[in-house]
């Protein structure tokens, strides 16, 4: 695609975005597998429910445009993907995978709040106002995913951090001391 305006750039970055949704639709449900705690699998469950009606938003903007929505693959979403299927294919203590599947998460809600808010912009200086509005729409639910992620990481990174009592005789075990 020819980017020669603020308009071209705005069907391409849509694109992207469509394109990253798609590809995390496929993603959470195996985050949401790999996680065990449970609070982190109803986060991730509840947000494949939401980036259906994200995508169904991206599809109303293109009908809206007259443009297919299809055309373009988000290198930077397969990327972060890739890097969250290496994780869960880790040998890690269960509050430990839970701790670095937020963080993957957290990474992937920050690329989505960086493009949304960028093509919402290029949306309003468009004149594209009903776009701009289901654009926002989106913004605030990323962020607000994003918030409860850091909630659920607060409690998660500490139990994480904290070995759990069989590690520890393990521990004390291999190295000939006894607790």
């Amino acid at each position: 695609m020819e980017l020669k305006s603020l308009k071209d750039l705005y069907v391409s970055e849509l694109k992207d975005l469509y394109s990253a949704e798609n590809q995390l639709l496929k993603a959470l449900p195996k985050m949401a597998k790999a996680a065990t705690a449970e609070p982190l699998k109803k986060a991730f469950t509840a947000h494949v429910a939401e980036t259906e009606g994200q995508v169904a938003r991206l599809v109303e903007i293109f009908d809206e445009l007259g443009v297919s929505p299809k055309g373009k693959k988000c290198k930077a979403m397969e990327g972060l993907v890739k890097e969250g299927a290496e994780l869960m294919e880790e040998d890690a203590d269960s509050d430990v995978m839970d701790a670095g599947l937020i963080a993957a998460a957290q990474r992937v809600e920050h690329y989505e709040m960086a493009g949304y808010g960028c093509v919402r912009t290029y949306a309003e200086l468009l004149g594209e106002k009903s776009a701009a509005k289901l654009l926002q729409q989106t913004l605030d639910e990323e962020g607000a995913a994003d918030k409860k992620l850091t909630t659920l990481a607060q409690k998660i990174n500490v139990d994480a951090e904290e070995p759990d009592e069989e590690e520890v005789a393990m521990s004390g075990a291999k190295s000939g001391r006894r607790r």
